[in-house]
């Protein structure tokens, strides 16, 4: 249930059932006068004071002026002197006809109709200015550069015309070259590659084809075939399709170029692996050969072995080359298998070849030797100078030559460099000499070269090393 006015409670005005009904014509209205003003009631436990009853009204002096007091509606309802319009005075200066001065006036409070205008305010207490805080200017930041995306793309419009393709094929160039493939995206078509080839394939491409055969992959010429265009490819022709078959296979002179490039590059890779092994491979097998060979000899000497008649092959002396830093064994014969290529040096035993050994009191010594590959023990005898010295050791004794001559270049039948006296040695009688050969130049056999030495002392073993190999 709504709560009751205030006002009613107050005794304003009687409840709702002591109230008379709305039978009577105007009680409605009179009920509705009695009303109290909301505005001008007074406030809870106040009176309200009777209104001031009117001074005489003078015609010929002005009535002073009074604070005027905001009238308030009687709780039942009666007639005003006055009307209710905006001119006139007052309500508290209006006559209430029929129940004598107005009622409530006495109720005001005492400060009601004050002059509050005309008090003095109070000085303002002064509020100490805050210090002014430092804002922080904000930099701003330049934004990045834009792509120019270029002008607009301008497309090719089905159903052109012959010269309508050539028109816009000429403005492509001018229109999209700015845009990219790799700027294309879901907003920005890529551009269309322009018809290539003469004035009848781009009128094929504007028409589609109208051919029979195979099918035109998609993304082939024309506006059908343009990227990015929904419509389906076209069929290939016979002859168009004959000409695809024909550019796919490769000509007898392209499968000719290739086995040959294959064939070079295949003899290429031969070729390097067959130079490091004569180069490097072959020099570390001989090395290894070559110390196991001395390592048997010696032992051999160890153990009083007899010298006698050597097989071919076979092992019996050590040469020395101080300057050289050379320790190579000695086998019998100069067979290049057995030999020359497990990195020993041979001497010439053989027939015609056959020459003298070292404890022989007359004769050459004559020995051959790889200079390069193969352990290459006669790689820099070029470097020996006169009177440096060449030392073979034998179970017996050191036999010591000082280096006398050396043949740059002669000819591999020159069989007279291994004579007992060899013509351009330098050497005039008959004696103890020793005889280098090898190949030359380097990495060749064309040539020979040659170096001569002559015996200077025979050492026996049990009196040791010669100066040569002690120092």
């Amino acid at each position: 249930m709504t709560a009751l006015r205030p006002e009613h409670d107050a005794g304003y005005g009687a409840s709702y059932e002591q109230r008379e009904p709305y039978e009577e014509p105007g009680a409605f209205e009179a009920a509705v006068d009695g009303l109290a003003d909301p505005l001008n009631d007074p406030l809870p436990g106040q009176s309200a004071a009777p209104p001031p009853v009117p001074p005489p009204v003078n015609p010929e002096t002005p009535p002073a002026p009074t604070a005027p007091v905001a009238p308030s509606r009687p709780s039942s309802p009666g007639p005003w002197a006055a009307d209710d319009g905006i001119s006139g005075p007052p309500h508290a200066e209006r006559e209430w006809s029929g129940y004598g001065p107005y009622p409530y006036t006495t109720e005001a409070p005492a400060e009601y109709g004050q002059d509050w205008a005309s008090q003095v305010a109070p000085e303002p207490v002064p509020v100490p200015t805050p210090p002014p805080v430092a804002v922080p200017v904000a930099v701003p930041v330049p934004a990045p550069p834009q792509p120019d995306p270029g002008p607009p793309y301008v497309p090719v419009r089905d159903g052109m015309n012959a010269g309508g393709v050539e028109e816009a094929t000429a403005l492509l160039p001018t229109i999209s070259d700015s845009i990219s493939d790799s700027e294309a995206g879901p907003d920005r078509p890529v551009r269309p590659e322009p018809p290539t080839g003469g004035r009848a394939e781009r009128r094929k491409a504007a028409k589609g084809g109208r051919g029979r055969g195979r099918t035109r992959p998609p993304g082939a010429g024309g506006p059908e075939g343009a990227p990015g265009a929904s419509a389906p490819a076209r069929p290939l022709s016979r002859v168009e399709a004959r000409r695809a078959a024909r550019a796919l296979k490769d000509s007898p002179g392209v499968i000719l170029s290739r086995a040959v490039g294959e064939i070079f590059i295949s003899l290429g890779v031969l070729m390097l692996l067959f130079v490091t092994y004569q180069l490097w491979w072959t020099n570390i097998q001989a090395d290894l050969y070559a110390g196991k060979e001395t390592d048997k000899i010696q032992e051999g000497w160890a153990k009083g072995r007899q010298p006698g008649v050597f097989a071919p092959g076979q092992g019996f002396a050590i040469m020395h080359i101080p300057k050289l830093d050379v320790v190579v064994p000695i086998a019998e014969g100069i067979d290049k298998a057995k030999v020359l290529d497990r990195g020993m040096v041979g001497h010439y035993s053989q027939g015609r070849l056959k020459t003298a050994m070292p404890s022989d009191k007359q004769g050459n010594f004559a020995v051959a030797g790889h200079r390069n590959t193969h352990g290459e023990p006669f790689r820099y005898i070029n470097r020996l100078k006169p009177g440096d010295k060449i030392i073979v050791e034998t179970q017996d004794a050191y036999f010591t030559y000082d280096m006398a001559s050396i043949l740059p270049q002669t000819a591999p039948s020159n069989t007279g460099v291994i004579g007992p006296v060899p013509p351009g040695s330098g050497f005039s009688e008959p004696g103890r000499y020793i005889t280098l050969t090898t190949c030359t130049p380097e990495f060749t056999s064309t040539y020979r070269m040659i170096v001569w030495g002559k015996m200077v002392e025979e050492r026996p073993r049990d009196k040791g090393k010669p100066d040569a190999l002690v120092g």
